[in-house]
């Protein structure tokens, strides 16, 4: 069960699915990531070595730039189903006070 909840602490960070959002569907530099959550380039890096490191995503280098996407098929299916879930439950979520947003 420890690596499952290591799982979901990867998943746990609101940047971090924002950028998987952003990389299910094509490849993108980390410039394009930048522009797109609108943090630094640094800050961005981070999170995207954090799902690099996990396995959520590959990152493809070519010359100076890296490309990020999605490796996996189901982390597409596992973000749209957190999204329901947490579409069906939103005013529990809201008022839940064990966990920190």
């Amino acid at each position: 069960m420890e690596i499952v909840a290591k799982f979901f602490r990867a998943l746990g960070d609101p940047v971090r699915l924002r950028l998987l959002e952003f990389l299910l569907h094509e490849e993108h530099t980390v410039t394009e990531c930048v522009a797109h959550i609108g943090l630094s380039q640094g800050r961005v890096s981070t999170h995207l070595a954090c799902l690099a490191d996990c396995g959520y995503v590959r990152v493809r280098r070519a010359g100076r730039f890296a490309y990020y996407q999605v490796t996996d098929p189901r982390v597409a299916e596992l973000v749209m189903l957190a999204r329901s879930l947490a579409a069906d439950n939103v005013d529990a979520l809201a008022n839940c006070l064990r966990i920190d947003t």
